[in-house]
């Protein structure tokens, strides 16, 4: 059985550029045992661009 964490980042609303260095979110919860599952960006603004995308990650339960 495994539980998850969906981590909101937010793009910036000119540039689409993370707002948040998603790489170091990935590393630090690495270190906690989660494991990446995807990156999702929804089409959400106009011209289906995402205005955020979520960080899925995964772990076992104890």
């Amino acid at each position: 059985m495994y539980e998850h964490k969906f981590i909101k980042v937010d793009l910036s609303s000119f540039k689409l550029e993370p707002k948040e260095d998603y790489h170091a979110i990935i590393h630090e919860h690495e270190k906690e045992g989660w494991e990446l599952v995807q990156i999702f960006a929804p089409g959400t603004k106009g011209y289906g661009t995402a205005s955020f995308f979520e960080i899925i990650l995964k772990r076992k339960k104890d």
